[in-house]
Order: structure tokens, then sequence, then C-alpha cells
């Protein structure tokens, strides 16, 4: 049977709608310029760029040397993978709330697209000095627990496709070291976890593991968050031990399609 028509809300807000045509526009065109957006929108140039400057702050897009504004990492990741990070937060959200209840310290769970990572589910601690939810948020990836832990899975030619210097001409500033780099990598390939000490965050620690997919690819990252001021290294083999037993419950449940 057909589906019917969509018909418009009886109370439409322009500039809604406006901004989710101009979401749409850049990922399924590739980009647009100021003037380009304002022309399909039906809109002047000044509200055209008000409405992409508000996709680029919320990651919807980025706006190249060029000019040229672009899908960003959330439009990047609806596209390339949404129905699997819908099933990785479904099957992680029970453990997550049950690693919580364990180490009453916060706890995402966070994939990579590009050099970029996305924290797809949070669930905050009951403490009064704890890390509030990241969800949503996007950082750069080697800064990140997860983003370290899913660089490590990468080959040599993956991980300098994700660097390449043309990448990042007009930020030269945001690329990191690549020799220090795969350093850490190597380092962290062969520990099986990563400890976090405020790379991303000022007084931020975290701990994190891989969750892996039944061929061994690592889908995302695990991580506990804290204050700096209650990490002690004396527990660190403990978190890592609750975090494992964790991802492999979340990628029994993934597999069996809970």
């Amino acid at each position: 049977m057909d589906k019917p028509l969509k018909t418009p809300p009886p109370y439409p807000i322009a500039s809604v709608d406006h901004a989710l045509r101009a979401a749409t526009v850049l990922q399924m065109e590739g980009g647009a310029t100021v003037s380009q957006i304002a022309e399909r929108l039906g809109v002047a140039r000044s509200t055209a760029h008000r409405i992409l400057a508000m996709l680029v702050y919320r990651d919807f897009a980025v706006q190249d040397d060029d000019r040229l504004y672009r899908a960003g990492p959330v439009l990047e990741l609806a596209a390339h993978s949404q129905s699997l990070v819908s099933r990785l937060r479904t099957a992680a959200l029970p453990h997550l709330r049950r690693i919580v209840d364990l180490l009453d310290e916060t706890t995402n769970l966070t994939v990579r697209t590009g050099d970029t990572t996305r924290f797809i589910a949070s669930v905050e601690c009951r403490q009064a000095l704890r890390v509030g939810s990241r969800e949503g948020m996007v950082f750069p990836a080697h800064r990140t627990t997860a983003g370290l832990l899913l660089l490590a899975d990468l080959s040599e030619e993956e991980l300098e496709e994700v660097y390449d210097i043309e990448h990042y001409r007009d930020r030269p500033a945001d690329r990191p070291d690549l020799g220090r780099l795969r350093t850490e990598l190597k380092r962290l390939r062969s520990n099986g976890f990563v400890v976090n000490k405020e790379r991303s965050e000022r007084g931020l620690t975290a701990v994190g593991v891989p969750v892996r997919d039944r061929d061994g690819t690592a889908l995302a990252g695990l991580s506990v968050s804290m204050p700096s001021v209650r990490y002690d290294a004396r527990r660190l083999q403990s978190l890592v031990r609750a975090l494992n037993s964790t991802a492999r419950a979340v990628e029994r449940d993934l597999a069996e399609g809970r």
C-alpha cells in the first residue's frame, strides 16, 4: 500500500525548515556557497549566512578554505553509519547504566568519523563533582580516549589517509605529530586500553576499551570519565576489568540484535 503524501505541519517554523533543507543540500550534493544556499532556499544572503553559521556551530556543516560549506561530522555520521550507531546505542545503554551503578562515574560510548569522534551515548553518575554528559559532542579523535582506541585499529595506510596533510592546509596546527601518535598507538595496542589524562579537557581523566564486532574490528570506544582529582592509578586494573566485561556484554547484545 502506498504511503500517504506528506503534509506540512499546521504551524510550520520557517527557520527550522530552512536549516533542515540547507543541511540536506550539503549532505546530498557535497557542498555549496552562501549565495547558492540563499538561492535554493529563496532567502536573503544574510539569512543564508546565519543558517550556515548555526549549522557549523552544531557540527552539521564545516567551511573549507575556499569558503565552501560542506557536510560536517554529524551529517557524515548519519550518511555512513546511522543504522550501526542506532544499534550500538541501543545495545550499550543498559550496560552503561549498570557500569555507572558499579563505579559511580560517568560512562560514554563514542564512535569515529574521519579525524573526529562523536559521543553517541553518555550516562552521568550521581556524585556532586562529576563529568557531565558529552552526548552529541564532537572532538578531535587523537585527543579523546575512544578516538585513540579507534585510531589504533587502523592500518598504517588508513592512518596516513585520515591525517593526510592536504586535509589540514587551512588548519595546520590541528594536525597531530604522526610520529608521536604512531608510538602512542603502538603502546595502546599492546595494552588494550587507554588512560587519557586531561588530553581532551582540563581536569578530566578517562579510561577506555574498544567495543568490537564479530570480526574483531573496533566499532566504538567505551570509557569511564571522572574528575582528575578522583582518579587513582591503583584502581586502574579494576576499572579496565569492569570496562572489558561491559564491552563484551555490549558485543554479545549487538551480535544478537538486542
